[in-house]
């Protein structure tokens, strides 16, 4: 788990913020400050002055101390060692230019937003639009503009840490989609036209490093229509003259277990979205709660998510109106106020808050901050600077406790009591929070460790199984990769440690099945004794000759229709039940395949397919305890000719 040196584009960054950045998440930056501060001053040298050799010899004493008191000292030494070698790999700081540093500075901090143009809808990004304009008027006002050059590069380092998370949620998108789209291919029609041109633009994308998040939504909701669709046809199948023919239960359950699917995802994606208007506004708290109710009693339908969405942006847009009317008053109230550093300071806040208003976000952590300044400067001026030091701190110590397992909720009601004691004009002591606060953070890179074990041994254990086919092998090896890609990421926000977690849980069930699968196979293996299903093997030579590998998977049951004759069928297919031939030409090959199937049924799979390089074989499920069986040279040519009498039992002429 490691952050790396700046990105390429990144503004310049002081080489003693790349530890307080990279250990962020295991203890307070404050405290790492204060260790570099010390650690400066003890040599005659500030921060920013201190080499890479210096930083090294802190980082192997002082501050591997500090660490070995909220987390254990392997986990201490691993990520000191990843400090050390981004250390190295950052080089030296850049030498200050003569023609002014802080205009350097900010050119480097536009050239890295650019990179970010893109998701303009980003909290961080609106927020660093405001940042940036501020510190372009300050600087020409020959104001000191470095808090807001560091609170751009700190932006920054967010947004690269979301690009890099959404990155690899994109990539996890892709190749399910991908697979989605291998098994509704044979439908054909300008949904699958479109399906396939919208993966192509995210594969590209992804190769990239670009989101596109819009494009992930249209192909999910279209790959949910399309595959409702093949299911559905299982649901409601057709009935055969006067007798109506039973549904499938298995393929209602599928139905409803891909409504559901799609419900939890939009669910996870409208809480990302929207989150900044929660936290505006807590009675939507609530309803969230009553939502997640409904979907958890599984009652809750696509058409409740597509309302939903329309109500949290209704609130989004009386949210952002109500923020405006609260900055215009507070800027009125500003002006009558005697000028002093601290109401210079309010004012630039001010200024930021607009331009991230006037872009579309919300400020509601700034605007109470605000409110907190105003009401400090307008009862007690010669404290402000005291009251605002407090207030920022707190606020210090909030946000980094949301992305902090368990954190934000903890410290809650601390925060809010020193909040109600900063708006007395009483001081406070941020100790504590920070304590609880540390704490809390040991625990969560414990458990961050814990996760990478886990993912170390998914990844392991599915290269025991990954020679196996089948859906749910396939599905795995997607999800090991994912695994991968994770477990490659540094500090982790709130949604990608989520991320994270749901990802263990759901490869590490898929992985009990692979085994379980694996387990089946071999009781097949020795039911049919290694010469019978040696035997079996040499379908692939139409009767005679070498045999070749099988391979079975699990793709969702078609729907039943009523048996032709066996001069009706197709070429080179037949309807198997049990391990009996009831249709079709004669074929010493087929009662192989057939004997095959018989096993497959008692497996419970739906689809079988086997193919070597020579020849190809599908079957599918009739929904009536039978199969319809089909050979051809490949399994594209399987699926041209005969895809869709696999899928649905109909000829078509």
């Amino acid at each position: 788990m490691t952050g790396g040196p700046p990105s390429a584009g990144a503004a310049p960054e002081a080489l003693y913020r790349l530890p307080v950045r990279m250990l962020g998440d295991l203890v307070s930056p404050r405290a790492l400050e204060r260790i570099l501060q010390d650690a400066a001053q003890a040599r005659g040298l500030t921060p920013e002055t201190l080499t890479p050799a210096m930083l090294e010899e802190i980082l192997k004493r002082e501050v591997f101390k500090r660490l070995q008191l909220s987390v254990p000292a392997a986990l201490a030494k691993r990520r000191v060692s990843d400090v050390i070698a981004a250390l190295l790999e950052a080089g030296p700081p850049p030498a200050p230019t003569p023609d002014g540093g802080e205009q350097q500075q900010l050119t480097g901090l536009e050239e890295g937003a650019r990179r970010f143009t893109l998701y303009f809808d980003w909290p961080e990004t609106q927020r660093l639009r405001g940042v940036l304009g501020v510190a372009r008027q300050q600087l020409q006002a020959g104001q000191d503009i470095t808090p807001l050059l560091r609170e751009g590069q700190d932006l920054i380092t967010l947004m690269e840490r979301r690009l890099q998370e959404g990155l690899v949620a994109q990539a996890q998108d892709l190749a399910e989609l991908q697979a989605a789209f291998r098994r509704v291919q044979g439908m054909g029609g300008k949904d699958v036209r479109r399906l396939e041109s919208l993966i192509a633009q995210i594969e590209e994308a992804q190769g990239q490093g670009v989101l596109l998040p819009a494009e992930v939504e249209r192909a999910r909701n279209i790959t949910f229509t399309l595959r409702k669709l093949l299911e559905s046809s299982v649901v409601q199948p057709l009935s055969s003259g006067e007798v109506p023919v039973p549904l499938d239960p298995e393929a209602q359950a599928r139905v409803l277990a891909l409504e559901q699917e799609y419900v939890t995802r939009q669910l996870a994606d409208l809480a990302r979205e929207f989150g900044p208007v929660v936290r505006a506004r807590p009675d939507l708290e609530a309803r969230i709660r009553a939502v997640r109710g409904e979907h958890a009693s599984g009652t809750v339908k696509a058409e409740t998510v597509n309302a939903w969405r329309m109500e949290l942006e209704n609130a989004r847009d009386a949210v952002l109106a109500t923020q405006r009317e609260e900055l215009a008053g507070i800027e009125a109230r500003l002006a009558d106020l005697p000028a002093s550093p601290e109401l210079e300071e309010a004012r630039v806040a001010l200024d930021v808050v607009r331009l991230t208003l006037a872009g579309g976000g919300l400020a509601t952590d700034e605007l109470r901050d605000l409110h907190g300044t105003l009401a400090a400067l307008e009862a007690t001026p010669g404290a402000a600077a005291r009251l605002l030091a407090g207030q920022r701190e707190l606020a210090e110590v909030e946000r980094a406790a949301r992305d902090v397992p368990g954190a934000a909720g903890d410290l809650a009601p601390q925060l809010a009591a020193a909040r109600e004691a900063l708006a007395r004009g009483e001081s406070v002591d941020t100790e504590a929070l920070w304590t609880a606060l540390e704490r809390r953070m040991g625990e969560a890179a414990q458990q961050r460790q814990d996760f990478d074990a886990r993912a170390d041994s998914v990844i392991r254990e599915y290269d025991t199984v990954r020679h196996l086919a089948g859906e749910t092998t396939q599905k795995l090896g997607r999800m090991a990769e994912t695994l991968r890609a994770q477990r490659r990421l540094g500090p982790m926000s709130a949604d990608a440690r989520e991320r994270y977690a749901q990802t263990l849980t759901d490869a590490e069930a898929l992985l009990a099945e692979a085994h379980a699968e694996y387990q089946a196979a071999q009781e097949v293996t020795a039911s049919f004794g290694a010469d019978a299903l040696s035997g079996l093997l040499n379908v692939f030579d139409f009767g005679g000759g070498a045999g070749g590998d099988a391979a079975g998977g699990l793709f969702g049951a078609a729907a039943p229709a009523a048996p032709p004759a066996a001069s009706d069928l197709p070429d080179d297919t037949w309807r198997v039940q049990g391990s009996e031939i009831t249709a079709g030409r004669a074929d010493p090959a087929v009662l192989g395949v057939a004997a095959l199937l018989a096993q497959a049924t008692l497996l419970g799979l739906q689809t079988v397919r086997l193919e070597d390089g020579r020849v190809a074989w599908a079957a599918r499920q009739d929904g009536a305890g039978g199969w319809r069986l089909a050979r051809g040279a490949n399994a594209a040519a399987l699926e041209d000719r005969v895809g869709g009498w696999l899928a649905t039992g109909e000829i078509r002429r």
